[in-house]
């Protein structure tokens, strides 16, 4: 089986490529593979290709490591591409989409996923994934391109609806939400079987069960002993009010909905625990423990741990050069796949992966309730994809003032003037016919 060529797109990510590159060249079919690192920050991917290198060295593989700042030498020839940027960073990119919206009042916990933070990294980062596809199309067409970077949902509908490339978008939310559940209940994970099914960051298990028997009585007895953790009320709370538990975490969930974030309404963050700007926090942290931290990726002196991680990435390689079948959770667009949902959106669902490629499970209808909330995000990810696919600058605004947590704390007034800021703050990261027509629509507004 000749060995696969697989490019990290943002490899100067290290912990993060460090797993994924430990995860792959875990397979025994695998141990052979041409891993190309890209990044363009130098230093960092050096780090990466040192790592990549103590790996290969650890697993005793005859795995080829490469490192480039070369894109288009990257790309050459891929059979799989894996794309985990950050497009602006920490600074200036996430601090401004903390700083701009707390002058209005707005406070926000992750803003990485939806909200005005989530719309601004949109805004910042599929420009770059569609420059990525085109280059893939043009240099390893038949690549299979698999998406870990936020907004995840809006950049795999970006992708489906501009690209011909294969993707899929990967997160670990519904295995890891699943591994937090086993515990609280007290479950060993391995005996659990679900099903899960919704959109990205909003997934809700529709089944969860050992061996024919339900377990959410046990979940709900997790709550009438008392025994919430302090950090997952927020989920814990959905859970008693929609009767399904969801994947991503209190700390995300809660600012895609308009219920736990008020201003007036101090207490609710105390009740629920809510970590306010808990990822300019993580940031600041995981910056200030770098150094340290690549120093000891890099000691020689201390023993590398290679350990599978519970990413769906290599299990998807695996699955497909090898034919052996897998299941895994990905972010596709909704062919026909959870039916009262809209067509063209993404959703995140169970997927069957062999030498076919990655073949979506068929849902039906999600309960009620559960799509019509889905449908709230839906709407935001749906306006930012096409003011970018379109250059419509009205669609920003109309992304913003549906997104249910802005549209809760801010007036239309507010909106409009805390995005002209935010996009005026980005600059150069922010598509140019984006900024101009904006400026020039902010001042119609003013003049009617």
């Amino acid at each position: 089986m000749p060995s696969p060529k697989i490019t990290f797109i943002g490899a100067g990510s290290t912990v993060f490529a460090k797993n994924l590159m430990g995860d792959i060249l875990s397979f025994p079919e695998l141990a052979g593979a041409h891993i190309c690192l890209y990044d363009i920050d130098a230093e960092r991917l050096a780090v990466s290709e040192r790592v990549g290198r103590r790996i290969v060295e650890t697993l005793e593989v005859p795995a080829r490591i490469e490192a480039t700042t070369d894109r288009s030498r990257a790309l050459d020839g891929a059979d799989y591409a894996i794309t985990m940027i950050q497009v602006a960073g920490y600074k200036p990119g996430t601090v401004t989409d903390f700083a701009v919206p707390k002058k209005y009042g707005l406070r926000q916990t992750i803003a990485d996923t939806l909200g005005i933070g989530g719309i601004m990294r949109a805004l910042r980062t599929i420009p770059v994934l569609l420059d990525y596809a085109r280059d893939m199309e043009r240099l390893c067409p038949d690549v299979f391109h698999l998406q870990y970077a936020n907004p995840m949902a809006m950049n795999v509908m970006a992708l489906n609806r501009a690209s011909k490339i294969r993707s899929v978008g990967l997160c670990h939310s519904v295995q890891g939400t699943a591994a937090e559940i086993a515990e609280d209940i007290g479950v060993p994970l391995e005996e659990i079987n679900y099903t899960c099914a919704g959109i990205n960051h909003m997934a809700f298990y529709l089944k969860f069960e050992r061996n024919g028997e339900d377990l959410y009585p046990l979940i709900r007895k997790v709550v009438e002993e008392g025994r919430v953790p302090d950090w997952n009320r927020v989920r814990y709370d959905m859970f008693l009010r929609l009767g399904y538990f969801v994947t991503e975490s209190s700390e995300h969930f809660c600012e895609y909905v308009p219920w736990y974030i008020k201003t007036g309404q101090e207490k609710l963050v105390e009740r629920y625990n809510i970590p306010l700007d808990e990822y300019i926090t993580r940031s600041e942290n995981q910056i200030r423990k770098w150094s340290e931290l690549s120093s000891q990726l890099q000691d020689t002196s201390v023993p590398l741990e290679v350990k599978r991680s519970v990413e769906y990435g290599s299990t998807i390689i695996h699955a497909m050069e090898t034919g052996k079948p897998a299941v895994v959770y990905g972010n596709v667009e909704n062919r026909g796949l959870i039916a009262n949902l809209p067509a063209d959106c993404a959703v995140e669902v169970p997927c069957l992966v062999d030498r076919n490629g990655l073949q979506p499970v068929s849902i039906g209808r999600l309960p009620p309730q559960l799509a019509a909330l889905m449908q709230t995000n839906i709407n935001v990810q749906n306006l930012t994809v096409e003011a970018l696919l379109t250059g419509n600058r009205d669609h920003v605004y109309h992304a913003a003032m549906l997104d249910p947590h802005t549209a809760a704390e801010l007036n239309l007034d507010e909106i409009w003037a805390l995005v002209d800021e935010l996009m005026a703050a980005h600059g150069d990261w922010i598509p140019q016919n984006l900024r101009e027509t904006v400026a020039h629509a902010a001042s119609q507004l003013r003049v009617a």
